[in-house]
């Protein structure tokens, strides 16, 4: 059955009108971009976001393709996860999830900070202001920034900090690895956590977390605590007892 040519005449007529709406929808200065609402930085700005995802203001709002706005944002070292969405009428909705350094690896050059994916974010030669947890008796090997650290005994240590709050990470000065599968943490006050191998991680974090929580306030002084059991075990320090005191008799 043939269409008549009116009808293809209003329907050419119909697709042309859509086609123009939809063109003032997308350059209409209305719909321009012009700010970024943020969600999830701490160290990053609007302004970074900007210059990490290639976009000006200005610039049509339906001109941009969110998926590849995002893309760009997660191929920034500092940016682990992005999403991106429009928000009318002019506003780009970003969402990111940011790496942050979780602990400090010996290298063949100096020492390599470490996001929890395994993820070299800097290098230093010194630890001068070492503000997170360092790795001992593990050593990286021709690793550099931007490279990922897939070794088995880093990525359980890093899942045991990642599982910690920020101020009970700043409490660790150190995990170490005594030998594979053994796993001793200390304090700032150097109070050994002993973790033992990598079985139970998120029970034994819970349980680091609530003790370095307690050690605000416990006005007992702790030589050690034993995670490595099913039963948790506190050792004290034994207190050097102070001398009896003597009454001198006078005649």
């Amino acid at each position: 059955m043939k269409r008549s040519p009116r009808r293809i005449i209003k329907g050419a007529i119909a697709l042309g009108v859509i086609l123009t709406a939809m063109v003032f929808l997308v350059y209409a200065p209305i719909f321009t971009f012009q700010r970024v609402a943020l969600d999830g930085a701490s160290y990053l700005k609007d302004d970074d976001i900007v210059k990490i995802a290639g976009i000006r203001r200005g610039e049509p709002l339906f001109a941009f393709k969110t998926d590849e706005v995002a893309y760009r944002l997660r191929q920034d070292l500092r940016i682990e996860d992005a999403q991106v969405r429009r928000v009318l009428p002019d506003t780009l909705a970003v969402h990111i999830v940011e790496r942050r350094p979780l602990a400090t690896l010996v290298t063949d050059y100096g020492y390599a900070d470490l996001d929890r994916t395994g993820k070299v974010l800097a290098v230093h030669k010194g630890l001068a202001q070492m503000q997170i947890p360092l790795i001992t008796g593990l050593n990286l090997h021709e690793k550099y920034v931007g490279d990922d650290v897939p070794d088995e005994n880093v990525q359980q240590i890093l899942a045991f900090l990642g599982a910690l709050t920020p101020d009970g990470l700043a409490q660790l000065s150190e995990v170490s690895l005594q030998h594979p599968g053994y796993t001793i943490a200390y304090t700032t006050s150097s109070v050994q956590i002993r973790l033992g191998d990598f079985d139970r991680l998120d029970e034994k974090a819970r349980l680091t977390q609530g003790f370095l929580e307690d050690q605000k306030s416990n006005p007992y002084p702790v030589e050690y605590v034993d995670f490595s059991y099913t039963t948790p075990f506190i050792k004290l320090k034994i207190q050097p007892k102070a001398p009896a005191e003597t009454t001198e008799i006078t005649e």
